[in-house]
């Protein structure tokens, strides 16, 4: 469905992983601000928003900026692209230097 954000007070704890892990950015607000965004959004197809996340910023459509809490870790995952598997892939020289000394050592493994 292309969405790419999603936008709430909360997330449940399993939902919040997972959409790191399929490329969605979870982003919490207080109460008040969800309510600036929703009347921002009851304005129509014109009315677009903005995400910012190296700032960590939502821009508004009538040009008010709203800042966003994320972890730095997850924050340089989303930047990157990076998902557990890339994250993995990351660390592949240091893997296969790891599986050389070990079938060296233990042939029969």
């Amino acid at each position: 469905y292309g969405i790419r954000c999603v936008i709430s007070t909360s997330f449940a704890d399993i939902f919040y992983n997972n959409c790191f892990q399929n490329g969605v950015l979870p982003i919490r607000v207080t109460r008040e601000q969800l309510d600036q965004l929703l009347e921002d959004a009851s304005r129509g197809a014109n009315a677009t928003m903005t995400i910012d996340l190296e700032a960590q910023e939502i821009h508004r459509p009538d040009g008010g900026v709203m800042k966003f809490d994320m972890d730095g870790f997850r924050k340089h995952c989303m930047l990157n692209g990076l998902d557990d598997i890339g994250l993995t892939m990351q660390k592949d020289k240091n893997i296969g230097s790891f599986e050389q000394k070990v079938s060296g050592a233990r042939p029969w493994i």
